[in-house]
């Protein structure tokens, strides 16, 4: 490491990464700094890379700190080295910029110095933009609702998952809830991934309606753990595992082994902490990376659904309408009947 006027200058990956103002506090609960955060990626750079290497990255900003304001950017500035990697992606209009891939950790390193504290990572790989190879659960806490329930949750959806011959891995999401995870063969597309997403929502409202909700409308939700089978759309992204939240704690989106459900506590997964668990226990997801799996039981429930008369479920406002969804409007602001 050495330093200039402009900062400490680190070697990482054969790359000289300049971070600025390193000392600039970024997260206020025990005082961590732009630099312990990037000193934090070094750290648990094999299972983050694992994770999230070779795919494209959305930025989201925190020029003062997780306790400043924020901003998206998926284009990369134009005065970037000339060794970083990057990507084509497009939004759902077609709009198509520059994205960084996230190759190595100078990459990483390079993203943190422009003030981004965690990642919001496609399900794809840069190489292989045609094909979703992520199915992503997302359990997610409603308003009455704690991270008890959210367990709950996580214990319904493995179950339903090991019963179609399917291995889940969870991770924390740095917030209240859990993201379960499935690596895919990649043979299928982010529609035949949001289908399959869908059904298992569908399916765990089934089996639990006191505890699990697919309802797209909040309105409907009640306190319940909504399955939020939309993370799997096209061209969204979602929080990466091994990434940190904008917290004063500099909590962790951490993976974790099912026998640790009851026991973890996600605001105790932090920059400080999650280093040493990874020393001690490895990376829990490790197993997924080496199994991907088959899509296709999924899809078959999904068009078990289908063929018993569902239509598709509801899509998010910023996507075109689609030709089987039903009304896209809040059952509330819905035109009764004369």
């Amino acid at each position: 490491m050495g330093t200039t006027d402009d900062g400490v200058v680190l070697d990482l990956d054969g790359h000289e990464v300049t971070i600025s103002s390193p000392d600039k506090v970024f997260f206020d609960a025990r005082g961590e700094t732009k630099l312990d955060l990037v000193r934090y990626y070094e750290a648990v750079a094999e299972p983050l890379l694992a994770a999230m290497g070779g795919r494209p990255v959305l930025l989201q900003r925190y020029p003062n700190g997780a306790s400043g304001s924020n901003f998206f950017q998926k284009r990369v500035p134009k005065n970037a080295p000339t060794w970083l990697t990057t990507t084509t992606v497009s939004t759902v209009n077609g709009t198509t910029s520059e994205a960084l891939v996230a190759a190595d950790v100078a990459h990483v390193a390079w993203a943190v110095n422009l003030g981004c504290l965690g990642f919001h990572v496609w399900p794809l790989r840069a190489d292989d933009p045609d094909h979703a190879d992520e199915l992503r659960l997302d359990l997610d806490p409603q308003p009455g609702t704690d991270f008890d329930l959210a367990r709950a949750a996580a214990r319904e959806l493995r179950a339903l998952l090991e019963e179609l011959g399917l291995t889940g891995y969870p991770k924390t999401t740095g917030k209240r809830g859990i993201h379960v995870y499935v690596r895919l063969e990649p043979r299928w597309d982010s529609y035949q991934v949001r289908h399959a997403a869908v059904a298992v929502a569908r399916e765990l409202e089934r089996r639990r309606p006191d505890l699990l909700t697919a309802a797209w409308w909040k309105e409907e939700r009640g306190q319940r753990i909504f399955v939020d089978y939309n993370q799997n759309a096209p061209h969204k992204t979602v929080f990466g595992a091994w990434c940190v939240r904008a917290r004063p704690g500099g909590q962790v989106s951490t993976p974790f082994a099912w026998e640790e459900l009851d026991d973890i506590d996600p605001d105790e997964l932090t920059i400080a902490s999650v280093p040493a668990r990874v020393a001690e226990q490895g990376d829990p997801w490790a197993q997924m990376y080496a199994q991907p799996q088959s899509l296709a039981p999924l899809l078959a429930m999904h068009e078990r659904d289908r063929a018993e008369g569902l239509l598709d479920a509801p899509w998010p406002p910023v996507y075109p309408k689609m030709p089987d969804e039903p009304p896209r409007v809040a059952p509330s602001r819905a035109k009764q009947p004369d």
